[in-house]
This record gives structure tokens, sequence and C-alpha cells, in this order.
């Protein structure tokens, strides 16, 4: 065979040729540059993989929208290793309430996903007075998500299964009032405690250990000693910056573009309106809100017979307590400013024109626009500046995609050097030295992508010295490195880490002292409480703990109270050891039956999310799931990329 292969290269070569070519015509470097990155599965659910790109693609979602939720958030914390693994486990169970949900053949019906549809804030401000759905804006709403209307009701109709799951375990939770009382108890039971605290700090004057001593914790602990592989790299970045300094712009598209859009960029149009509220909750009953309804319709029939009497009526009956005794005024406010129904009619009339009735969340309004201010425009010359801005970033939007297919291609087909990439797209080179697989503390931007140093630091790109793939570490931005000069990990030899050495033995002996001087206190004390050396006593209580570490808090509110006083001694460690002595049991403060009730409410939500939780952990078993990722330390929470367990 191999004697054949030898013989007839020529052949051999055409038919590779015809077998491979095809394939990049088909799906391009492109094509195999993203097969190639989708990777291993990071989880299976129920036999289903989640792969790395799903979990890309998620966490780019989530990153995407707390972003515009609260814009001054911290983009390091959003890809932090925490942040990338809350997202993992979300989306797992997101897979396993889906899983749940097709296994126990749940469906939406039209009617109930007409009713959540209805109670969806933004889809409820598409609404026109007449009560009907706008469909031009509600197709432009989900087309903002990249979804057509069909996609976005299938989407919903998956939630609002996956809500049924954990429905049935949530909505049913119960706690007894015994129950609940039983577990508020032992939470706010309080109990009067005496201490003594032997840091180890006070007993290191103690400690006086001999170079011997100092070599053998160094040779036993050496992995305490290790200084981590670094490296020196160059890298480069491609965002829409870099695209618009690419950009020169001639001077007829920048006239162009001025006759297009100079009202706008002169400034914004303001309207001074008056207006009549007869208020309707959104929640209230069909009869009341069409009561209001005919109330606004016979006013607003009044105010149209006589215009002059709009701000004498809105004083007496206008139901909007912050400007009816200003005959209905509002003052100016530009768009943006109202909610949309009102801004919508205000900025449709002329100046003197009376609206018909506006229905919004707030009840039903009738408006007058008194005054219109518009800005004057303003001169080619006055808005060159802002103009080049727009149109060089609406250019280097448009370019971007572009830019984008360039960088990725040219880093990965000219692996061992950025400068061809960089020189054709007009990028710097940039370096850094002693740049860690684990980022520094205060390292932000590029330096801090977990992805990019995950690339980085790989076999291919040490080894080899070759470029990253592109990686994108940010909206709109890519990067990619290269290693120019790589120190592996190594353990630091005893000469250069004596002293920390020193340092850890003097605290570890000192802390074993400090141990043992409590224990013998604690055993004596026992045996004659009249010769302990205590601290003051003091209340608390798990609500309560006093700045008491949390070892401590613990022991001494297990401690048996049935025979009091109770010693306990607890050993922290490092920090030192404490002696407790428990001398009272306090009971629950009293309370009033509000607090009783608003306490016993609160327990059987605790309970039932336990449940839930426990039900959850049940459907992972019988799903099988399993995540192939190391999970992190301090997982982040309250930022909405909190993780489920």
């Amino acid at each position: 065979m191999f004697d054949y292969v030898r013989k007839h290269t020529k052949i051999m070569m055409g038919l590779l040729f015809l077998l491979i070519i095809p394939s990049f015509v088909l799906f391009g470097i492109d094509g195999y540059n993203r097969f190639r990155e989708k990777g291993q599965a990071v989880a299976l659910v129920g036999g289903h993989e989640i792969t790395q790109a799903d979990w890309d693609a998620a966490h780019k979602q989530e990153v995407d929208r707390l972003r515009t939720s609260m814009p001054n958030l911290d983009p390091k914390l959003l890809d932090s290793p925490q942040a990338r693994y809350a997202t993992l486990e979300n989306l797992v169970r997101d897979r396993v309430l889906t899983e749940a949900a097709v296994s126990a053949h749940l469906v939406t019906s039209d009617a109930k996903l007409a009713r959540d549809l209805q109670n969806n804030p933004a889809i409820a401000s598409l609404r026109r007075p007449d009560g009907t759905l706008d469909m031009d804006q509600y197709r432009q709403l989900v087309g903002s998500q990249g979804m057509t209307p069909e996609m976005f009701e299938a989407r919903m109709r998956s939630e609002i299964a996956k809500r049924q799951v954990e429905a049935g375990v949530v909505q049913t939770g119960f706690a007894s009032p015994a129950v609940a009382d039983m577990a508020l108890s032992a939470f706010y039971e309080r109990r009067e405690v005496q201490l003594a605290r032997f840091n180890g700090a006070d007993f290191a004057a103690q400690v006086k250990p001999t170079d011997a001593e100092l070599e053998a914790y160094y040779q036993a602990n050496q992995s305490q000693f290790q200084a981590a592989e670094q490296a020196n790299i160059e890298y480069i970045v491609l965002d829409l910056n870099a695209v618009r300094k690419s950009i020169t712009l001639n001077e007829q598209d920048l006239k162009a573009y001025y006759e297009q859009n100079a009202a706008r960029l002169s400034g914004t149009e303001e309207r001074r309106a008056s207006h009549i509220l007869i208020t309707a909750a959104k929640t209230a009953p069909v009869a009341e809100r069409d009561k209001a309804k005919t109330r606004a319709q016979e006013l607003l029939t009044s105010v149209r017979k006589t215009p002059a009497s709009f701000a004498d009526t809105a004083r007496k009956n206008s139901q909007d307590p912050g400007s009816a005794a200003k005959g209905g005024d509002l003052d100016f406010f530009a768009r943006g400013s109202m909610v949309k129904p009102f801004e919508d009619a205000a900025f449709a009339l002329k100046k003197g024109d009376i609206s018909d009735v506006v229905e919004s969340d707030f009840g039903y309004h009738i408006i007058q626009v008194t005054d219109i201010k518009a800005p004057k425009q303003k001169s080619f010359e006055e808005l060159r500046a802002s103009l080049e801005e727009d149109l060089k970033n609406q250019q280097a939007r448009a370019k971007y995609a572009e830019a984008a297919e360039a960088f990725t291609n040219g880093v990965y087909e000219q692996s061992d050097a950025l400068k061809p990439t960089a020189d054709r797209l007009k990028l710097d080179i940039q370096t850094a030295a002693s740049v860690k697989r684990t980022p520094s503390p205060g390292v932000s931007s590029v330096l801090a992508n977990a992805k990019l140093l995950a690339a980085l630091f790989n076999s291919d790109s040490v080894e080899k010295k070759r470029n990253t793939e592109a990686v994108e570490i940010a909206p709109n931005q890519l990067a990619a490195a290269r290693i120019t000069q790589y120190t592996a990990a190594r353990t630091l030899p005893f000469a250069e880490v004596r002293q920390m050495v020193q340092v850890r033995v003097v605290a570890s002996r000192a802390a074993e002292l400090a141990k043992k001087e409590g224990e013998q206190k604690l055993a004596a004390w026992k045996a004659n409480p009249t010769s302990a050396n205590l601290l003051g006593a003091q209340e608390v209580s798990r609500d309560q703990p006093k700045n008491l570490p949390v070892l401590v808090l613990n022991a001494l509110m297990r401690a048996d109270a049935s025979s009091l006083p109770a010693w306990v001694g607890v050993d922290l460690e490092a920090q030192g050891y404490v002696v407790v002595k428990v001398n009272k049991l306090l009971p629950r403060p009293a309370q009033t039956p509000d607090m009783q009730k608003q306490d016993r409410e609160q327990v059987a939500k605790f309970w039932a999310l336990a449940e839930n939780q426990a039900y959850y952990k049940l459907l992972k078993a019988r799903l099988k799931v399993q995540i192939n990722v190391n999970r992190p330390s301090n997982l982040l929470s309250g930022t909405g990329l909190s993780t489920v367990s």
C-alpha cells in the first residue's frame, strides 16, 4: 500500500485536493475554527451535551443583560471564573427543568401564553389606546433580541412549562405553626456567655526555631513556596476604536449625512403640555376603568367646546395631585420623560391642539400642547466634529465583522507572529511582562480575561510560541496573544524564602502553644470555676453574633444547656483558641401577633425553597447530571450571576 502511494504521489495529491478543497469552499476556514472551538462537553444533562460554545454563548448573553441593567458593574466581575461557573450552573438548571417539563408532558395553552404576555410590562407598553397590540412595534421589540414573534412565543411557552415544574413544589410548601415556632425559637434563642481568648500571636515570642527546623519545614512543605509559571507576551486587540482609526471620511459623505441628521444633532425638541388625569389603576376591575374612561370622554367634550377652559377644568377635575393645582401644567419635557402612550400623543399634536383620551397605566389623560421649543438648526461647520464621530462609529460597526474575520483568519493562518495581522489591520502590538495563568490582583481588561489566559498557557502556545486563537473578550472586542519568553513553575530556593518559612513556623508553633494553654485552662476552670479569668458576660444569638467567629458561635449555641454553666473549647487553628462559658439560656424575645405571623410566613417560604432545592437535586440525579469543570471558590451572588447547586 505504502509503495503504491510513493509511486503515485501526484495521483494521490490530486485525490486529496478534490476531497479537501470542496470542504473549505463549503464551510470556510472560519467554519473549521468554529468546529474546533466547539470543544468537548463541559456538562451532560440526561445524556445531552452542553458544549464550551453553548457555555460561552450563554455567558455572553448574561453579561450583555447585566451590562444593560447595571452599566456601572465592574467588567472584571462579569468575566471572573466564579461568574462564568455561575452561568454554567444556571445553564445546567435550565436544561434540567426543560428535560423535566418534556418528560412530564407539560404544555402551555394559548390562553396561558396570552395572560403571560399581557402581564409583560414591555409588551403591555405597546398597546394602543383601544387595547390592541401594535404588531409592528412588537416585531421590532422581539427582533432586537434576534427573534421572530413565533420564536419569542415558543421561548415563552418553554419558560412557562419550566416554571410549572417547580410550581408544584414551591406553591405547596408548608410549615406548621409548631414546626415554624420550633425553628424560630432555636434561631432567635439567646445565651449569656463569657469568653477567654488565647491568641496565637501572644505566644510567638516563645517560639525560637532552629535553622534545622526551618529547613525541615521547607522540605516538608515545598508546595507552599512555589513561583508560578509566567511569561512575557505580546498581544493585539481589535475593537471598534481600532476600526475607526482606519476610516477616512470624504467631504461628500459627510455633507450628505449632515442633510439627513442636522435636525437630530442640533438638539432635542421639547414640548410644554397640560393634562387632565382621571386615575384608574391598570389592575382595577374593568367596570371601574370603563367608568373612568367615560368621565374622561365627558371632560374632553367640554374642553373641546371651550379650549380656554382647559386649565380651570384641570384644576377642578384632574386627579393628578402634582399638576392639578397648576391647571394641569407639566412644564417642558423631552422625549423619554413621560410614559410612552402619553409621549406619543403629546409629540403628535400641534401647539394649542387637544388630544383624544389617552390611556396609560395611570388612567386616562386629556392632553393640550401649550408650547413647542424647537432647537435652532446648527450649521455644517458647527456640527462637523459630531458628524465625523457619528459617521465613523456607523462605518466602524459596519466594517467590524469584516475586520473580525480577517483578524481571526490572520492570527490562525500566520500563527508564528502577530505582526502580519497587526500590519494589515493597522493595530498596535502591545507587550506585557510576567503574565501568569491566573491574573494578578489589580490587573484589568485583556490580561484579566480567563479564556485568553487559558489559550495563552496551553501546550501549543507555550512549547511552539504560536499565536492564540482570536478570543472574544467583550462584545465587539477580539484579542490574540503569543508568548515571547516562558518561565516554568518552580520551587523557590530556601535562601530566598527563609524569612517566609520562619514566619509560618513561628505562627504554626504559636497556635499550638495557644491551643495547649487554652485546653489546660479549660480543664482547670471546669474543675474550679471560681478560678476562671473570663471577659464580661454578653448575650449572643444566631441573629446577633456580636462579631464572634462562626466556629465559636456554632459551638456555644450547640453546647448542652440542660446543665449550666456549660464549658466549651474552640480551636481556631492559626487564630488561636477560645474558651467559652455558657451561663444562662435566655428565651426568644416576646413578639406581637403580626411579627409572629410574618416570621412564620418567612419560615414557610424558606421551607418551600428548601423542598424545591431538594427536588432539583433529585431531578439532577435522575438525569445523571455531570459538570466537567472544577467549581471555583467564592461564587458570586446578588448580581444576577448567582449559582444553584
